[in-house]
């Protein structure tokens, strides 16, 4: 979907990438782009390979929304959105969920890349709608895109920076023009951007928060909500695309629903209690424990774990680089030092996760071992500006023996503390000037004071005072959007391809814009440069290597304390569902391709 959209359609990780024109498609126009090759999918083609194109439509889906919204405007900055918004809204282009690097026709019909690189034309379909039966035309696809560039949430602007301007060419032709010398990432990038109804937005103002349900042309119109309960979409019959070869076989459900609960423990006593009907658990030790209520002894309620081919994302606390106390990469090493991951997957954990390493986990883009000569090849511009880690055995979170409280890694934080200036005195762990080490955590769900306290007490026996700060969702948005932490968690996961995103997770220039991803706030010369490689990427394997050495980088300064992951979906739901034989390789596909089960749902209601 749109750049900023999660996972119930497109996202920025699965379109917004490095692209490459399929065969032919510079001549006659194609019906899709891809990255560094063919299209899997040819002209013409009938559905997705993971869909039953004959699924029924009909009944209701209902699962977890978050914690709280107040906003139904996903575009910019302000305000905290409800889930599932980008189910109104169409683009250019649909991004397949079994290919890491491919996109195919949906408000366009065909599209053309000069031979130049430098624009890319994309011709739309004149049936397209948007909800209210108004025609969907070049003139919203150029306000969409001048809109969200100037006014839209920094990520925008970062992400079409180098999108120089936009044309039409009568109500049904669109070209965008490109400047600069990476346009690899910029047709998928454009064709993945929302599309907005000018008409609409001539009468609401687009930069305000607000809960009045928004027009859009997508499967979904928002028929229902109360804030911070519940918001509730309702499938469109009349939806102009729904025989399109990308939506064939999906959306099947004609209610989609999202609960909102205070907190995680509510949430799945809300799964038990029949209040909604699938949920996807994060947490071990109830995944492991918990689901042994009477509704899954008998069988009511299935237990089921999808497979995640996905990179499998940078979970951690992130390190605020941008207080001088955290600007000592030794600092930030000794700080992982005192995470023992190994007692906390023992005790804590079932041993379920395996620890999380690299930016780019359970993927061919992460670091290991020494670099390879076409790594070194990468890095030897840069070999001045680095330290020599980067050059040895890629940095890795230390394992403990397990204790707990493992003396071999403390002593070596207390090494690496005292060389960056921070001695003992008594206690307490203080600087040239007597300031005492501090860190506060910032968190909203309380289920991960399980966690943090023995990493607390850890830090403790080095002398640094820390301590947890429950916040609630709105404040723990507003604080990370503003950089207003000392350490925080988020979970960002890496595109497939990566790209034009790196630089809203990495880059110097994003790393005082509020909003960005850059939580560390990593201002490093050579990571910027590196991205740039990352984007001129002409080939998979040179872009893999590219992004290896990427890796090494930033590990070697240790901006984050890496977490840990599992490479699959652990899902518990009523069974009233069915579900396409084949899982789209990169997506859970539950909210776009299962279905409602009349069959299932009659056995359900009469047990």
């Amino acid at each position: 979907m749109g750049l900023l959209f999660t996972a119930t359609r497109t996202t920025l990780a699965a379109i917004a990438a490095s692209v490459a024109l399929a065969t032919g498609a510079a001549a006659t126009g194609a019906h899709g782009l891809s990255i560094f090759g063919e299209l899997k999918y040819p002209a013409g083609f009938e559905h997705y390979d993971y869909v039953n194109p004959d699924a029924p439509k009909g009944g209701r889906m209902s699962t977890i929304g978050g914690i709280s919204y107040d906003s139904f405007n996903p575009f910019i900055l302000k305000g905290d959105a409800a889930a599932g918004l980008s189910l109104l809204f169409d683009t250019l282009l649909d991004a397949a969920q079994d290919e890491p690097d491919a996109a195919y026709g949906l408000v366009a019909d065909t599209v053309e890349r000069a031979p130049d690189l430098r624009s890319v034309t994309f011709h739309l379909r004149p049936e397209a709608r948007f909800s209210d039966g108004s025609p969907l035309t070049s003139d919203d696809v150029v306000f969409s895109f001048n809109t969200l560039k100037e006014k839209g949430h920094p990520s925008y602007r970062f992400a079409l920076r180098d999108v120089e301007k936009i044309e039409a060419d009568g109500p049904h032709k669109v070209t965008y023009f490109f400047t600069g010398d990476r346009l690899r990432d910029l047709p998928l990038t454009v064709g993945g951007l929302p599309i907005l109804s000018k008409a609409y937005y001539d009468t609401v103002d687009f930069t305000r928060t607000t809960l009045t349900p928004p027009l859009g042309s997508g499967p979904y119109k928002l028929s229902d909500y109360r804030a911070n309960a519940f918001v509730e979409y309702t499938r469109r019959d009349d939806y102009w695309a729904k025989d399109l070869p990308v939506n064939r076989g999906r959306y099947n459900f004609d209610t989609l629903r999202f609960q909102y609960y205070k907190d995680r423990g509510a949430g799945f006593l809300g799964l038990s209690a029949g209040e909604y009907d699938l949920r996807e658990e994060f947490t071990s030790k109830s995944w492991a424990t918990a689901y042994d209520f009477p509704a899954i002894k008998d069988g009511r309620v299935k237990l089921l774990t999808l497979p995640d081919d996905n990179p499998s994302g940078t979970q951690g606390w992130f390190l605020n680089t941008r207080r001088a106390k955290f600007a000592d990469p030794r600092v930030r090493r000794a700080i992982g030092y005192a995470f023992d991951f190994e007692w906390s997957n023992r005790n804590l954990f079932y041993n379920l996760y395996k620890r999380t390493t690299s930016y780019f986990e359970n993927s061919t883009m992460k670091a290991e071992g020494k670099p390879s000569p076409a790594e070194l090849e990468v890095l030897a511009p840069f070999r001045d500006q680095l330290p020599k880690e980067v050059f040895g055995e890629v940095e890795t979170p230390p394992v403990s023996d397990g204790s707990g409280r493992d003396r071999k890694l403390l002593r070596e934080a207390d090494r690496l503390l005292r060389e960056a200036g921070w001695k003992l005195d008594g206690r307490k762990r203080v600087n040239a000037k007597g300031e005492q080490l501090t860190i506060e955590f910032i968190r909203v769900d309380a289920a991960f004071d399980r966690i943090i306290a023995p990493f607390i007490t850890n830090l403790g026996l080095l002398g640094i005072e820390a301590r947890i700060r429950p916040v609630d969702a709105s404040q723990y948005e507003r604080r990370l959007k503003s950089f207003d932490f000392d350490v925080a968690i988020a979970r960002f996961v890496m595109s497939k391809t990566p790209g034009i995103e790196l630089r809203n997770y990495f880059s110097s220039d994003v790393a005082g814009v509020e909003g960005s991803r850059n939580l560390a706030g990593i201002k490093n010369p050579v990571v910027d440069a590196l991205i740039d490689k990352v984007m001129e990427a002409k080939s998979r394997a040179e872009l893999e290597v590219t992004v290896r050495a990427l890796d090494r980088v930033l590990r070697a300064y240790n901006y984050w304390v890496p977490h840990w992951y599992k490479a699959s979906h652990n899902i518990a739901y009523w069974d009233r569902f069915s579900r396409p034989g084949v899982k789209p390789k990169y997506a859970r596909g539950i909210l776009d391709t299962w279905w409602y089960d009349q069959k299932k749902a009659a056995t359900l209601a009469s047990r």
